[in-house]
Formats: structure tokens, C-alpha cells, sequence
């Protein structure tokens, strides 16, 4: 009996590009002799990819600390209060998963090393992880500091390489130059992509091509699609559709006439159908900064020492990019967790002491005994110089 053709594969080691073989299996690249090959039928023809940085805050403090290497470690507040930013995946397979406090996760894994996170680390780090990715294609959409979508579709007449390739390329750069691993999907639109990073992980590679995708989800939670939270979840639930397969045997108008807009998304989704394009990062919508404290704060006078170096750090950054901001917005939440947001109108700025100012006639009335675990600040509605009105032109209509 003669064995079925074999896909294209990418070779992950050295990201050489194979053909498929009319029969046998190739078990080794040729190129490199590694094991590491990903075969697909759809391969070389997709071109949509999710990167996602494998437990990143944890990975770059392993990075740095080399002792820590083969340890559990988990990021976040210390001993004694606080909640898991980030953890590795030796802490997880004691059970360790972010959100958890870190009281809880120390039950779990009391060998673990705890780490308060450095954001302006892991946002250099980040920063350096999407210049890569912009160095193979200028349609780079960031998620978040570390993982992003990309569209390669004019990578192979730039580079002479295929998309998979490219994905295999970026990545490969990242261990080398930054020490950090990260995790591949592939597809044709962004919904699948992200999906399928999620299918292999640490260090994966997995594709969703056209012909696959709707049997591929058919039984999976509907959780599994983008948009899907726990209030619609529920509800969902509620109309005893608890699998992406029930929503495929539901009809548009039904589904539309249920959920209204979101009942049209999710007809497309069920099928793996998205036509959401991937778009570079858009100029900020707003700048902000806050603190966790390491004890409650209830005193005015004390909340108000808090807020001035945070208004310092968002004006420099207006400075940077540029901006101005219409809008200061106060964030406090208690220590039962509750969050609070208060805003404030403001002429046109990025002067640290007008921002302050607005945050502490806003922080005024809310101080009122309770116990605060968390301050913020930050603008909104930010505006160019050349394109802000002039308050004098305002003030005299």
C-alpha cells in the first residue's frame, strides 16, 4: 500500500523551507539534520501570524537571574499580599496561574522565588521583540507588550521567504538576541491565528488552515473565540449553546435577532471566518501610570505623595510623543479590590503640576476613610499642539 503524500514543512531550527514528498515521511532537515520540522498542508499559503512570548515577565527575570533557570518563580506582589502578574511553567505544574494571590500560589508551590515585577524592563524588552518583528513586514499589530499579530503577505516577493518561514525567523531571532522564547500561529485570518498559538506551547508552532477550521472547532467550548467573556458566555449557556458546533447549526437571523450585533460576529467566528484586517499600532488614546502600594493608604496627604511622581511620568511621556492631553483621569481601587474612575475636563496639557492638580481635586472626594491599595493617573482625549484649540479663541467665543 503506498503512503499518503506528506505536507510542506519548515524546518524550526534553521527555517528551510521542504517540499512535500509524493510518499514517506522526511524525518530530519536536510539542511540542518533536526527534528524540529512542522509540516501542514496549507503552509506556505497562509500568511496571517499571532506571535505570543511564552510567560514573559518570568522568562526575562529568568533571563537575568541564570540561577533561577530550572526554579519556579512567580512575578508579583510579595509574601504577604498582592496577586501572580506572571509565573513559569514550572510553577504552573504546581497548579500556579496568574490572578492567583500569592498567598494561594505559595500553598501551591512554596519553593517558588517571587519577584515584584519591573515593567519598564519587560516594556524595553517588548520594544525590542517588535522591532524584530517590523524588521519582516511593517504590519505589525501589538496585543500587548508581548505578543502581537502580523501580516506577512508581501514578505516572500521582499524577502524571498515564505510566511512560515518568517514566523520561524523572528522567532529564532528572539532566542538569540533577546533570550526569550515565544510561540507561533498561522492561519489566514487573526482569529485563527490566535487561536493556534495557543495549541503548542512553550516554544510551539501550530497552523489552522481554511479547509480545517470549522471541523476544528466544532467541539470546542465557545469560550474559544474571540469576544466570548463570561457574561456572554452565560447567556449563551443559558440558550444551551455551550460549543462552537451549536453555533454553527444556528442561523444568522436567529443568532442576529438574539445578540444583536454581536450575533452576526459570532455566525462568521463559528465558522472560522474573520475579516478584521491587521493594523499597526495606532497613536496612544490615552497615557497613564500607577502604583501598588505595599499597605493600605487612607490619608489625603498620603495618597497625594503617591500621585506626584506618577503625574511626572505620564507629562514625560506626553512630552515624548508629542501630545497633549484633554482629560485627567483619577484610578483608585480599595482593598477589597473595588475600582474607582474619576475624570476631569482640562484646557489642553502635558504640564505635570496641571495634571497633578486635576488628580488631587479629584482624589478630594473620595478620600473618605477607606483603604486604598492602588493610585493612578493619567490623560485622555490626547490631541496634537497644531491641532488643539486656542483657549483664547475659547474664552472669547
Amino acid at each position: 500500500m503506498t503512503a499518503p503524500p506528506t505536507p510542506p514543512s519548515v524546518c524550526r531550527d534553521c527555517a528551510a523551507a521542504l517540499p512535500g514528498a509524493e510518499s514517506g515521511e522526511m524525518t530530519r532537515c536536510p539542511k540542518c539534520d533536526s527534528r524540529r520540522l512542522f509540516r501542514h498542508a496549507e503552509l506556505h499559503s497562509l500568511s496571517i501570524g499571532h506571535i505570543d512570548c511564552d510567560s514573559f515577565y518570568a522568562t526575562v527575570e529568568k533571563r537575568d537571574r541564570p540561577e533561577l533557570a530550572s526554579r519556579p518563580v512567580i512575578v508579583g506582589g510579595d509574601d504577604h499580599r498582592g496577586v501572580v502578574a506572571a509565573c513559569c511553567y514550572v510553577a504552573r505544574m504546581s497548579g500556579v496561574r496568574s490572578a492567583m494571590t500569592i498567598r494561594e500560589a505559595l500553598d501551591r508551590c512554596p519553593d517558588a522565588t517571587i519577584i515584584r515585577p519591573n515593567i519598564a524592563k519587560y516594556k524595553e524588552v517588548g520594544h525590542q521583540a517588535r522591532a524584530i518583528m517590523e524588521a519582516f513586514t511593517p504590519l505589525v499589530e501589538p496585543i500587548s507588550i508581548d505578543e502581537a499579530y502580523l501580516d506577512l503577505s508581501g514578505v516572500e516577493d521582499r524577502l524571498s521567504i515564505s510566511p512560515a518561514q518568517a514566523l520561524v525567523e523572528i522567532v529564532r531571532r528572539f532566542e538569540r538576541e533577546l533570550r526569550i522564547t515565544a510561540s507561533i500561529g498561522l492561519s489566514h485570518n487573526k482569529l485563527l491565528a490566535k487561536i493556534a498559538s495557543d495549541l503548542d506551547k512553550p516554544r510551539g508552532f501550530s497552523a489552522l488552515g481554511r479547509a480545517e477550521a470549522a471541523g476544528f472547532l466544532a467541539p470546542k467550548r465557545v469560550t474559544i473565540l474571540w469576544g466570548v467573556g463570561p457574561a456572554l458566555e452565560r447567556k449563551l449557556f443559558a440558550d444551551g449553546i455551550t460549543r462552537v458546533g451549536d453555533l454553527q447549526d444556528k442561523d444568522e437571523h436567529w443568532l442576529v435577532k438574539r445578540y444583536g450585533a454581536m450575533g452576526r460576529v459570532l455566525f462568521n467566528y463559528a465558522r472560522g471566518e474573520d475579516s478584521r484586517r491587521v493594523t499597526p499600532e495606532s497613536p496612544s488614546k490615552s497615557i497613564s501610570s500607577e502604583e501598588t502600594f505595599d499597605w493600605d493608604v487612607t490619608t489625603l496627604p498620603a495618597l497625594a505623595q503617591e500621585l506626584r511622581p506618577l503625574a511626572d511620568k505620564v507629562a514625560r511621556r506626553l512630552e515624548r510623543e508629542g501630545l497633549l492631553g484633554r482629560s485627567v483621569v483619577l484610578k483608585l481601587k480599595t482593598k477589597d479590590f473595588q475600582q474607582l474612575t474619576r475624570s476631569r475636563r482640562v484646557e489642553p496639557t502635558r504640564s505635570a503640576e496641571a495634571i497633578l492638580a486635576a488628580g488631587i481635586a479629584l482624589l478630594e472626594r473620595e478620600v473618605d476613610g477607606r483603604a486604598f491599595r492602588l493610585i493612578g493617573i493619567g490623560c485622555t482625549d490626547l490631541t496634537h499642539p497644531e491641532t488643539a484649540p486656542d483657549p483664547e479663541l475659547d474664552l472669547f467665543g
